[in-house]
């Protein structure tokens, strides 16, 4: 289905053609005046030039040419602008066919590619914190985006599970525990099938061997060997491994579920180790990789660069991989599994020089073919009131579990202050406001700028908020439960300007998801639907929906409405959260 600027600007581009004028010189845009016109055609201004006369005499010529039935406002202009406002029968006929289509009528262009969404990244052993928010929330949203155009979308949440961490554990626990099975190397029988540690006291080793290792040089040489003997495949380091992996996965999947955030593959660095053997030797034989004082690198730099931009280190000195390695054997592993069409990275922007390195790297080597994309979106920190990466009381590092806690506590009280739904429904309605409260409050802002937390605005009922966009939407809900069956009813010419103003929005919808895809922004959905809302609820308040004695006229009514509802829930679903049907 052709949005409705193509249509306008195919009619216009066939008036120019058919007053003698190039068609090239037709194209329509939004109008940046409002208050005279809908739409707008510059066209005549350029053509003047070519045509050597009058920009208004050309402008004149094409506007007798336009079809009087698709606009009820055609006016030339000095010095030669074409102001449009389109007739009610076309506007009509143009959201009749936008709502019987599927999903609108955008276009899926997606049909037949694979897209990876690498987002979540959190490391295993460890507690989701407020830093893992964005990256789960926007790579969701993404993820989402993609499968609406028609993508094959797999999220991969991309573990941290095989660096120096898994050792310091093991180091720790061998301190703590020594007479366990898993230190003993002459050990052949089976390991225990339950864990020696809980998922509470997981999370208390970790910092208290990290810790140790800046203090205890033995230590830390400890934790290195345990986790070269790890990654070497010592059979009861192997088994303790597994039972950080399983209780850790269990853990955050549970709190990934609270926030609506689901991955289709559950893969980690560990997934990638078995295929860097072979890459550095790849790497090596084809002369990607070059020495450099002991290391093996891969020069990514070229020659239109403007800034410097250093050597992908393959192999460290003393002979060990890093983190590029690893991201370099993911995308071999990604390449062999799945042949995505492209992969979109979601981390802090911090890590930007990072994935210009690889992506240089991968594309320089030959791992990922030129026809595949590679996108690194990096997001911006989440700050409290002082401007600084929001902190909990005490200066710590805020857990993801008690930030979705606090937005849930907070709404509840509002919830239950103001006696919003029944009690039998207090918490359903609490944790979808709260859900679109958090994360309506991240997604609204550019991902790649800083914001701030607030936790009072975001769970504004008023404003640039979730909970207004959801107010809208059970709004909605509640008209139509009262008028009865509503599905399927007609859409009315439009018989206010509040009406038509709504019906012109809702024609944005398909324009505001391709640029929202284009630039990988959910705000742009955020700024959408926040227009959307103001439109429908300044329809509500200045029509008598209900109350309409037309009964035909009423049916328009409750048919836009309706087709505004399915457009504002397709968006929130997008961008991960729904609607209670009270509020």
């Amino acid at each position: 289905m052709k949005k409705i600027l193509e249509l306008i600007t195919g009619k216009m581009e066939q008036a120019f053609a058919d007053a003698g004028y190039e068609a090239s010189y037709g194209k329509v845009t939004v109008s940046n005046r409002p208050d005279l016109c809908e739409y707008q055609c510059n066209g005549a201004l350029a053509a003047a030039k070519q045509y050597k006369c009058a920009p208004i005499q050309i402008a004149n010529a094409v506007a007798e040419k336009l079809d009087k039935q698709d606009f009820s406002m055609i006016e030339a202009v000095m010095p030669g602008f074409l102001n449009l406002k389109l007739s009610d029968s076309f506007l009509q006929s143009y959201l009749e066919e936008m709502r019987n289509a599927e999903d609108f009528g955008v276009e899926k262009t997606g049909t037949g590619k694979t897209v990876v969404v690498d987002y979540g990244g959190p490391n295993v052993a460890k507690p989701l914190h407020i830093g893992h928010l964005r990256s789960a929330i926007i790579g969701e949203s993404l993820k989402r985006l993609y499968k609406f155009f028609g993508y094959n979308t797999i999220g991969d949440i991309h573990l941290g599970d095989w660096g120096l961490q898994m050792g310091l554990i093991i180091a720790e626990l061998q301190e703590r525990q020594p007479e366990l099975c898993y230190f003993d190397e002459g050990y052949t029988g089976e390991y225990p099938a339950e864990a020696p540690f809980t998922i509470s006291e997981l999370e208390e080793i970790y910092p208290a061997a990290a810790a140790k290792k800046k203090e205890d040089e033995a230590f830390a040489e400890k934790a290195h060997t345990a986790t070269f003997e790890l990654q070497n495949g010592r059979p009861g380091y192997r088994a303790i491994w597994q039972h950080i992996m399983n209780i850790s996965v269990a853990d955050l999947k549970r709190n990934y579920n609270n926030l609506d955030v689901h991955f289709e593959a559950w893969l980690g660095e560990s997934d990638a180790d078995p295929y860097i053997p072979d890459l550095i030797a790849d790497m090596k034989a084809k002369g990607f990789a070059v020495q450099s004082e002991g290391a093996w690198v891969i020069p990514v730099a070229e020659e239109t660069d403007k800034k410097e931009i250093p050597p992908c280190i393959l192999v460290k000195s003393d002979g060990s991989a890093i983190y590029a390695t690893t991201d370099l054997a993911t995308m071999v592993q990604r390449m062999q599994d799945w042949k995505p069409d492209k992969m979109h990275y979601v981390t802090d922007k911090r890590q930007s020089l990072h994935f210009e390195q690889i992506f240089r790297a991968a594309k320089k080597s030959g791992i990922v073919p030129e026809t595949t994309q590679l996108e690194h979106l990096g997001f911006g920190t989440m700050n409290g009131a002082d401007g600084k990466p929001f902190k909990t009381r005490d200066g710590g590092v805020m857990r993801l579990e008690q930030l979705i806690a606090d937005m849930t506590d907070f709404v509840r009280t509002k919830v239950v202050e103001n006696k919003i739904v029944p009690q039998d429904a207090v918490e359903e309605t609490t944790q979808k406001i709260a859900m679109a409260a958090l994360k309506y409050g991240d997604l609204s802002n550019q991902p790649t700028k800083d914001y701030v937390f607030d936790i009072d605005r975001f769970a504004a009922f008023e404003g640039n908020t979730g909970p207004y966009i959801l107010y809208t939407i059970v709004r909605i809900k509640s008209i139509l439960a009262k008028y009865g069956a509503w599905e399927n009813l007609p859409i009315a010419p439009a018989a206010n300007v509040y009406a038509k103003d709504l019906m012109l929005c809702i024609t944005k919808l398909v324009p505001n998801l391709e640029i929202a895809l284009r630039t990988a922004s959910p705000n742009v959905i955020c700024a959408y639907i926040y227009e959307l809302a103001g439109f429908v609820n300044k329809f509500y308040h200045e029509t008598r929906i209900l109350n309409e004695e037309d009964k035909q006229l009423q049916k328009g009514y409750i048919a836009l409405i309706a087709l505004a509802k399915n457009v504002l829930e397709t968006c929130i679903d997008i961008l991960g959260f729904s609607a209670p049907d009270k509020m």
